[in-house]
């Protein structure tokens, strides 16, 4: 009988590590810088176009510099199935009125959760920076910041946060722990 060597979490997703500042992959390293999003309703057509061009400047002017969009809040597509299965399943009326009041529930959880999105401006570092790289992003964000955007650089907590709601969707955990199980250890 072989043992076959088992692959953590991170491993099967590519990542090598998370860092105070990055996730390094075999591709690079990552670096998230989180962008608040401007209310462009209340901006006339000119004001649009000039966030909108300054956006294309942040990304043309910083070569390895992507636009990322994510959903800020976990979905409820397997709740409202489990309750779909239970309701046509259910042969009580008051607990079939029940669950039907529950998805209506979570229907007006995700209604308000569905404009609820992240925006980052992802930096793919591919070469050895010369100097600190704590300056050279920084200098990155002060560039990002001259340009009319409200930015900060996404630390550890916000790096695991993102990859929870993108492979998990899930958004209710407040701290995210380097391994699993690790904060009922100590």
């Amino acid at each position: 009988m072989s043992k076959r060597k088992k692959n953590s979490a991170q491993q099967l997703m590519g990542i090598e590590d998370i860092t105070d500042y990055s996730i390094v992959t075999r591709q690079g390293e990552l670096v998230f810088f989180v962008i608040s999003p401007t209310n462009l309703s209340v901006l006339p057509e000119s004001g649009i176009s000039a966030r909108i061009n300054a956006l294309l400047n942040v990304i043309r002017t910083n070569d390895g510099l992507e636009l990322m969009a994510s959903d800020a809040m976990q979905s409820f597509e397997f709740n409202k199935h489990f309750y779909r299965d239970r309701l046509e399943k259910e042969p009580l009326p008051a607990i079939r009125n029940l669950l039907q009041k529950d998805m209506e529930y979570l229907d007006g959880i995700q209604v308000m959760a569905a404009s609820s999105r992240q925006f980052f401006l992802i930096l793919r570092i591919q070469r050895e920076i010369k100097g600190d790289i704590y300056a050279f992003l920084g200098d990155v964000e002060k560039y990002i910041h001259e340009q009319g955007f409200t930015v900060h650089r996404a630390d550890k907590q916000e790096l695991k946060g993102l990859l929870a709601v993108y492979y998990e969707q899930n958004m209710t955990a407040v701290t995210f722990d380097d391994v699993d199980g690790q904060r009922w250890i100590e």
